[in-house]
């Protein structure tokens, strides 16, 4: 429709309509004069409300659906995000207990050996000096960490400090190629040279070529001149394997060492040496060994005839009271009174 000026008057003339009816609709209240066009609308329209609403309900549920979806996916989001949290302070706790432990050896080592110590973080693994087996740690220069420094953990001997940076330090480990640290024997106070060999025992060279050593026996760093690059009394570790002695000058022994180098986590630097050697103080105590269970064993000896004495004599006291029976004669030790026969 074109707005022109007989249209504009006509819907003028609508709206005038609509406000009078709905004024007459109003003032008339029950007894309105357009009740009954309305209740005919309503019986016309009704069905067809019913029906479009029944027909658009799906449509409206299914919006709805899609909004509580929306409302759902984001509390389940919340929660998994909230169930992540937990689960990583749950680990880092149990992380945290781990290296507590940790800590609380390497304390407990230092304090047996009397060796000052700078607790590290083992940060990184190899290194740009192109050394097989090292590690870094988190202190250096800054923190009194000095090159040719022993190194240990709770378990024992770690390695040496060979790179010293300001903040960091790289630290060459016992098991790689290159290193060689001298070692003494528990109690018997044998000398020898261990060297590392990758994931493989540590070889140790006894000097004494007629030394007598057997698997389990344990090893401790012999210390060098000014206890650099090793301090004395660090364990080492336990003997595995014995080479035959041949008469030769030197005599091999393979050597399980007490740090796992693959696990390192929290290690010490030892930055002041002890006043005096510990010797073998440093080692763990060796497990007691379970005491034998007593046993009481019944022997009983075969009499002449090949029976034993107590059934010997259970034979000779029912002989004995047999015959007292056959001949009326009281058994041994009756105190009855004899009674005399009749005439």
């Amino acid at each position: 429709m074109r707005d022109t000026r007989e249209s504009r008057l006509l819907l003028v003339l609508l709206i005038a309509i609509a406000f009078a009816l709905i004024t007459v609709d109003i003032r008339g209240g029950e007894e309105s004069p357009v009740d009954g066009a309305r209740q005919a609308a309503a019986t016309v329209f009704g069905p067809v409300e019913s029906g479009v609403a029944a027909a658009v309900a799906p449509i409206g549920n299914a919006i709805g659906a899609v909004r509580d979806s929306g409302e759902r996916h984001d509390r389940i989001s919340e929660l998994e995000r909230e169930n992540a949290e937990l689960k990583q302070r749950l680990g880092s706790d149990d992380r945290n207990r781990s290296r507590l432990r940790e800590l609380d050896g390497l304390i407990r080592t230092a304090a047996a050996g009397q060796y000052g110590i700078k607790g590290a973080e083992v940060i990184a693994i190899g290194a740009a000096q192109g050394f097989s087996w090292t590690v870094t740690i988190d202190i250096g220069a800054q923190d009194g960490i000095r090159r040719d420094m022993t190194v240990l953990n709770s378990n024992g001997l770690v390695g040496r400090v060979t790179t010293v940076g300001p903040s960091t330090s790289t630290v060459l480990l016992a098991n790689d190629p290159d290193f060689t640290v001298g070692t003494r024997m528990e109690k018997t106070n044998e000398l020898g040279f261990a060297t590392g060999q990758g994931d493989r025992p540590l070889l140790v060279q006894l000097l004494n070529g007629k030394s007598k050593v057997k698997k389990g026996d344990r090893l401790v760093t012999f210390g060098s001149q000014g206890n650099k690059p090793f301090v004395p009394g660090v364990p080492v570790g336990e003997v595995i394997r014995v080479d035959p002695s041949g008469g030769d000058l030197t005599r091999n022994i393979y050597v399980r060492p007490y740090a796992a180098f693959s696990r390192l986590d929290i290690v010490g630097v030892v930055v002041q040496a002890p006043n005096s050697d510990p010797r073998d103080m440093v080692l763990p105590p060796r497990p007691a060994k379970p005491k034998p269970t007593p046993t009481v064993t019944v022997t009983v000896t075969p009499g002449a005839d090949g029976e034993t004495e107590d059934s010997q004599a259970l034979d000779e006291q029912t002989q004995d009271s047999g015959q007292a029976q056959d001949t009326g004669q009281d058994p041994p030790g009756d105190n009855a009174a004899d009674v005399p026969d009749d005439e």
